[in-house]
């Protein structure tokens, strides 16, 4: 937290910004100011990755809100209007492959980054993710019962929803930045009941109201725009200073970088 710089003061000053004004667009001149309090590698006009911005803006304003307090309790983090809005929590299972034994662990989160390299839709990208995965030879862990390390099964699931579920689809195939370009389907309405610790009960039904697009030949260029979906439920695709109107045919048909759904 740097001393005269608060995210938090930047989102809400923007919001009112946005509120007032009756302009197609607002150039956001404090965020481009303190972009490197934001995260040290954005610089003004030069490339940087949207899924890292948007981490880097949510860790701000959860430290902003956590600021002028020193000794806060460990669960305060779970506490902010961030993680009201954003978090969640995942479960995760480990299950002993000798003796059966389980050991379960949970950890907040804001965001969920999605393998795509196979899956060629969201529904099965967290498919993938809930399932269980091997974990042996160096990926070994010990069993408190075996008290050695053994090959063990380790599932994680989705424990306590978030009011919006915010998801980047993977497109770095390597540490290259070579992308992986193709379409994977993505729906309007989204049930996260099957990703859940507790598959049964209710649907958890989510709508889409927001996602960032990149488009480009690799992760290292190109450009980001969005299409967000406004409070009189029209769909707009806004591109730097260009801002029109589309239908929502057109805004499931992206090459989709990061999603947006909320309850």
């Amino acid at each position: 937290h740097q001393k005269g710089f608060c995210m938090m003061c930047i989102m809400e000053a923007h919001v009112r910004k946005v509120l007032r004004s009756s302009a197609n667009v607002i150039w956001p001149r404090a965020v481009v100011r303190d972009l490197k309090f934001i995260g040290e590698e954005f610089e003004p006009d030069m490339a940087g990755d949207a899924y890292e911005f948007l981490r880097c803006a949510l860790e701000a304003m959860q430290r902003a809100c956590l600021s002028g307090s020193s000794d806060v309790d460990i669960s305060s983090p779970t506490t902010t209007i961030i993680h009201q809005i954003f978090g969640g929590f995942l479960k995760s299972r480990v299950t002993c492959l000798r003796c059966q034994a389980v050991s379960d662990s949970y950890k907040a989160f804001l965001h969920v980054l999605l393998d795509i390299k196979a899956p060629s839709s969201l529904t099965t990208a967290l498919e993938d993710f809930v399932t269980p995965k091997k974990l042996d030879g160096k990926y070994c862990l010990k069993c408190s019962k075996c008290e050695k390390k053994v090959t063990s099964s380790k599932r994680v699931t989705v424990h306590c929803v978030p009011k919006v579920f915010t998801v980047c689809l993977e497109r770095a195939a390597d540490h290259t930045g070579k992308k992986i370009s193709k379409i994977v389907e993505y729906p309007e309405y989204l049930d996260l009941r099957p990703y859940m610790s507790d598959t049964a009960g209710e649907p958890l039904l989510y709508s889409l109201y927001a996602l960032v697009v990149h488009s480009g030949d690799t992760c290292l260029d190109g450009h980001f725009f969005c299409y967000t979906k406004a409070s009189n439920g029209l769909w707009y695709k806004m591109d730097d200073e260009f801002v029109d109107n589309c239908g929502i045919h057109a805004v499931l048909r992206q090459q989709a970088y990061l999603l947006f759904y909320a309850r």
